[in-house]
């Protein structure tokens, strides 16, 4: 018995966006300004936001996307939805550890092998979207690329780099918050923004 499903024109994209871009609003001018200043309160908080948001969102958008490519075809005719699934996905899990970590005070040292791994898969975004002609998208991998490239050097003791860090994550959020409100008018609303 063959079933076939309808393709879906909603893959759920604006969560993911949304999701990492109110955890980089969160963190980013924590880092950038220091306010609050750092102490296991303001930690814990910060660990909540980073599972909650960035954390889950993703991980959600990235499986919804990797079945509904891989077991359930009806994103099937979009080939860089297996990016976005992949992306989703890994930066998905990787915010559910950030934030569990932060929560906790644990030692923030091995993000920098983290960092190397999340620059590579940014690398690979851009690639693949630039290539795809979606610069919007390719856009918000450089600024991940970005973000990685700082966590790393942070990771290794340069501190004046926090607020770098820090300034990155809010433009890259702030970036976030544009593709969810173009994904999301452009679904809904039938407008043509770029995305």
């Amino acid at each position: 018995m063959d079933i076939t499903f309808t393709a879906s024109q909603f893959p759920p994209l604006a969560l993911g966006f949304f999701g990492l871009g109110v955890g980089y609003l969160i963190w980013g001018p924590q880092e950038l300004l220091g306010f609050p200043a750092r102490d296991e309160r303001v930690d814990r908080a910060l660990g909540v936001w980073g599972i909650w948001m960035p954390g889950l969102c993703q991980l959600v958008t990235g499986l919804i996307l990797f079945i509904g490519l891989a077991w359930f075809p009806v994103f099937a005719d979009d080939r860089v939805l297996y990016m976005a699934a992949l992306a989703f996905s890994a930066y998905g899990s990787h915010w559910l550890a950030l934030g569990w970590n932060r929560y906790r005070g644990d030692d923030p040292r091995p993000n920098a092998g983290m960092s190397v791994a999340f620059t590579t898969l940014s690398a690979l975004g851009i690639t693949v979207f630039f290539h795809a002609g979606d610069w919007p998208v390719g856009l918000l991998f450089v600024g991940l690329a970005g973000v990685y490239v700082c966590e790393f050097i942070v990771t290794l003791g340069a501190k004046r780099f926090e607020r770098l860090l820090g300034l990155v994550r809010v433009l890259t959020g702030l970036w976030l918050m544009y593709l969810t409100f173009a994904v999301t008018l452009n679904f809904a609303a039938g407008f043509h923004l770029p995305v």
